[in-house]
């Protein structure tokens, strides 16, 4: 199993903001192991399945994301 994870980009807003992880699951990997992985990103990271897709070959990927959430300083700067 291969996980990939793509940052979001700097300059859209911070509602439009999403982090992607793509997980590829191979031919001879047991399914079971991808829906562990994929319950453990959704159950603990807060990452929600947004596409799975099923290649000719027998791979398996799915995308997940989640909300990218910037927090702003609430203090003040004092210049001594």
């Amino acid at each position: 199993m291969l996980q990939e994870l793509i940052k979001a980009p700097l300059h859209q807003e911070n509602d439009t903001r999403f982090e992607y992880m793509i997980i590829t699951s191979f031919p001879g990997e047991p399914k079971h192991v991808a829906r562990a992985a994929l319950r453990e990103h959704a159950d603990n990271g807060k990452w929600e399945l947004v596409r799975t897709c099923r290649y000719e070959g027998g791979a398996y990927k799915y995308w997940l994301r989640r909300r990218v959430m910037r927090v702003k300083s609430t203090l003040e700067i004092v210049d001594v």
